[in-house]
């Protein structure tokens, strides 16, 4: 793959990544005040939400800022614990643990979680793409006077 087509893999991986955790964002936030009754003494299912959003935040911007191994990683965690954490609580009535309140919620809003969902999962795959992609080994660009120059990235 030549350097041109692998920079713009990466730029589309990380559109599709930052465009998959805003969506989950945007649902986090939009759906956090509707579950602000299911709580325990600790902690409300809201301030999960809003935790999630912040996080998901935090790691489109760290990947926009700085697109390197390391925020792709996180960038893929955020979006993969959002998956996970829908589709359990869509199908496994877990209960409560410790301070986290019980989540499970066996509907599917038409636009909130099934939007949410695609998009963390849409986003988890390109982020482990982009983490697959920067572990890769780093080529070696011949200057015109013949010497080896380490490419960025």
């Amino acid at each position: 793959m030549s350097n041109r087509s692998r920079l713009t893999t990466r730029v589309v991986l990380t559109v599709i990544v930052v465009a998959g955790l805003a969506i989950d964002a945007y649902v986090h936030f939009h759906l956090a005040s509707a579950f602000k009754h299911n709580k325990t003494s600790t902690l409300s299912e809201t301030e999960l939400f809003r935790a999630e959003a912040v996080a998901a935040i935090v790691a489109a911007l760290a990947l926009l800022l700085r697109p390197r191994r390391y925020t792709a990683a996180f960038a893929f965690l955020v979006a993969a614990a959002g998956t996970v954490a829908v589709v359990v609580y869509r199908y496994v009535n877990v209960g409560k643990i410790g301070p986290i309140p019980n989540m499970y919620d066996p509907y599917w809003l038409p636009t909130g979680k099934t939007l949410s969902l695609v998009a963390e999962a849409v986003a988890a795959v390109a982020a482990l793409a982009l983490v697959a992609m920067f572990s890769g080994r780093t080529t070696r660009l011949v200057a015109p006077n013949r010497t080896a120059v380490q490419s960025p990235g």
